[in-house]
């Protein structure tokens, strides 16, 4: 008789009630994850503490209102509430989020679920909080390093001490794309530690609809350009604005919501394309298929990345990409039918890039099929097993495995 793996997963990373779409990308791991039979989970998802709920506060107030305990898709999570300074106080994060952790954790215990392993998602604050606490409670820790994390914060001097020591402490280290597994490697990190288990994509709900049908239902037609994400100027949507006025026939759909959206419409009055760009603020992630199956192609000019979901749930919808050659995006896309990244971040690359597309037929129906037979090898089973396989290791747990599809996730949904 085989017994379950026990994870305790800790993140800042997670959606909630009031932010579903905050770390999305970790839910659905963990969710491919459990739904092997092989392992039980809990999440403490902390929060950053405000003292109004006053919408006046922005995403303050929302932060706010995120719930105490909730449960998600079977999931039980708990988000206490962590002490954080705007601007000031980077490096004390770690500590209060570790404190804020600790009684959640110890909450677990008290109610039977004595867990086998602490499982961190985002290497600072949340990885070297975890580091602090795995030593706290004796346990096996795992840590994934997701982009920013490593491209920018480990380049601070303090956080990049922290990250180290919480690093070599942890038992399983885990990039979602091959550069980040080199990044952690060239901050000195145990390479016989480190794991590429790059982001999957839920190809049963990320798949194309009838393109006519969906097109009438979100009142588009002609050319459809497509950004999704949050909107901040590392995402970059502003150059597919600047680019829009060298395609007078097409409409920029821009999917998310941000600190930069009014600069973002100012800049498309400025150019004269405002009539064409829709801004269609943040949308639930289960309606994102029918923008991609609209869509001819996502113009994805970020700054830095990790592994971008989008540019996977894109291509699984038959979408084309166009993209920047940041983080772990080259291991993903390179050329048609897929898409096509851009030579440098500015938007006469992206113009250049559509127009081939335009001009290779990447616009015909079986062109959009030979894209989702491509996407169709980035499914979640082979990042599942790897976790799999690193946990067992690290707990010494050998677990039965029911199944590692997607297509049972989406049956529980």
């Amino acid at each position: 008789m085989t017994d379950k793996i026990q994870v305790a997963v800790v993140t800042s990373l997670y959606p909630n009630s009031c932010q579903p779409r905050h770390g999305i990308f970790v839910e659905e791991r963990l969710r491919c994850l459990v739904a092997t039979g092989a392992v039980e989970a809990r999440v403490i998802a902390p929060v950053p503490w405000f003292f109004s709920r006053n919408p006046r506060f922005g995403r303050y107030a929302q932060m706010a209102a995120v719930p105490q305990r909730e449960v998600r898709h079977g999931i039980v999570i708990e988000h206490p509430r962590y002490i954080v300074v705007p601007k000031i106080g980077m490096t004390w994060v770690p500590t209060t989020m570790a404190r804020s952790v600790a009684p959640a954790l110890k909450r677990l215990q008290s109610e039977g679920f004595d867990f086998n392993l602490i499982d961190a998602h985002y290497f600072y604050p949340d990885g070297v909080a975890a580091a602090k606490l795995a030593a706290d409670f004796d346990r096996p820790l795992t840590i994934t390093a997701r982009g920013a994390d490593i491209n920018q914060i480990a380049q601070l001097p303090k956080p990049r001490a922290q990250i180290q020591r919480a690093g070599r402490q942890a038992g399983g280290l885990i990039g979602v794309s091959q550069a980040l597994a080199d990044g952690m490697d060239e901050l000195g990190l145990p390479s016989e530690r480190i794991h590429t288990l790059r982001n999957g994509v839920d190809l049963a709900r990320f798949a194309p609809r009838d393109r006519e049908a969906v097109r009438g239902e979100l009142g588009l037609q002609g050319i459809v350009w497509l950004c999704v994400g949050h909107l901040i100027e590392r995402k970059g949507m502003r150059f597919a604005i600047e680019a829009l006025a060298s395609e007078p026939e097409a409409t920029l759909v821009v999917v998310g919501d941000g600190p930069e959206e009014s600069a973002l419409r100012q800049q498309a009055q400025r150019l004269g394309v405002a009539d064409r760009v829709r801004f269609e603020g943040a949308i639930a992630h289960d309606e994102l298929p029918a923008y991609f199956s609209a869509a001819d192609v996502l113009m994805h000019a970020a700054g830095s990345e990790g592994m971008p979901n989008v540019v996977l749930e894109a291509m699984a919808c038959g979408c084309a990409v166009v993209a920047t050659p940041v983080g772990g995006i080259p291991e993903i896309l390179g050329d048609l039918p897929a898409g096509l990244l851009m030579d440098q971040r500015d938007s006469a690359s992206m113009v250049a890039c559509w127009q081939r597309i335009k001009a290779e037929d990447g616009l015909a129906a079986v062109a959009r099929q030979a894209r989702r037979r491509y996407a169709e090898q980035f499914g979640w089973e082979p990042t599942t097993q790897g976790q799999l396989e690193i946990f067992s290791r690290l707990t010494g747990i050998e677990p039965s495995i029911e199944s590692t599809t997607a297509a049972t996730v989406a049956e529980a949904t």
